[in-house]
């Protein structure tokens, strides 16, 4: 079988397991499919490059721990969606532009320059004073919040994996 023939297929089936995931979570993906499946085929590649779907709209540091902010879907998506409409690469569209009663402008990039930004293992514990029997994890993506001993393997809102979790409250 020809290799781009399996290449486009493999697109295919993300876009259509991203389309699913979005509508299930509430979210809609931008209607323009082929530019929606250029972004696609840009998570593969940085899947390929780096063993994660770094959004292909940012220059990826090539360490997981370091780009797990903007791993799609990114931490800045639900910012994005309710200030302008859209995430910064245009992956993810709000219902009201779809819908046409706004229209998309520029979207500037929330994230912090390399030099500012905080590494994860250094983030301190929230500091908030508890009787808690258990930490409160948040989603950094979707903003769920559980109470437990460990955040879940898979954010059941937003499907993102365990370590885009942060403790909230001790």
């Amino acid at each position: 079988m020809n290799s781009s023939v399996e290449y486009q297929r493999q697109i295919d089936r993300l876009y259509k397991k991203l389309k699913n995931d979005a509508e299930a979570g509430g979210y809609r993906l931008n209607p323009d499919i082929e530019f929606t499946k250029e972004l696609v085929e840009g998570l593969l590649t940085n899947e390929k490059r780096y063993g994660y779907w770094a959004c292909p709209c940012r220059l990826a540091d090539g360490a997981e721990k370091n780009d797990r902010d903007i791993i799609c879907p990114c931490d800045y998506r639900d910012a994005d969606l309710n200030e302008y409409g859209a995430c910064y690469c245009g992956l993810y569209i709000s219902q009201a532009v779809i819908d046409g009663k706004t229209s998309i402008g520029s979207i500037p990039e929330r994230r912090s320059p390399k030099g500012k930004r905080e590494k994860i293992d250094e983030k301190p514990a929230s500091s908030i004073n508890s009787s808690l029997n258990y930490p409160v994890w948040r989603c950094k993506v979707c903003g769920y919040l559980c109470a437990r001993d460990e955040p879940p393997e898979i954010c059941p809102i937003c499907k993102v994996k365990k370590e885009r979790f942060e403790k909230f409250i001790e």
